[in-house]
């Protein structure tokens, strides 16, 4: 039903994981080569003076994940509610199961925009969410 989805995805998260794999053996060696020019630069009686273990916590530590994943989540089930009532409406004996290419077309066009758009809309309201949540820390 969905096809139309399946190959831009495939090729999206070998893309992305051929570039994540490329950035973590280049940002190694940038790392090392740092370490390499700080050591350098530096002696051992400059590093202790300037490092301390004061740690600032008055920065939140907590992460919005699970809260822009759950609202993706939530937005890709409405949108797959919603799109099942629209094709139910709009499409005579979709609910039968009759399998007419046109229809079938159609309704994969519907479920698509549908997905694509509630979760979009369940990505904004996570982001203002989190707003929300870190203008209430600020006050």
């Amino acid at each position: 039903m969905m096809d139309f989805i399946l190959v831009p995805l495939v090729v999206g998260i070998i893309t992305l994981g051929i570039y994540k794999l490329f950035e973590l053996f280049v940002c190694k060696k940038e790392r090392i080569i740092m370490i390499e020019k700080l050591g350098d630069k530096l002696s051992m009686g400059d590093i202790s003076s300037k490092l301390s273990f004061n740690v600032n916590y008055s920065r939140s530590r907590f992460t919005f994940s699970s809260l822009k994943g759950g609202c993706l989540m939530i937005g890709i089930g409405l949108g797959l509610l919603i799109a099942y009532f629209i094709c139910c409406a709009s499409f005579p004996n979709y609910s039968t199961g009759r399998d007419v290419w046109d229809v079938s077309e159609q309704a994969s066009l519907v479920y698509g925009a549908c997905v694509l758009f509630f979760g979009g809309i369940g990505l904004l309201s996570a982001f203002l969410i989190e707003m929300n949540i870190h203008k209430k820390e600020k006050e």
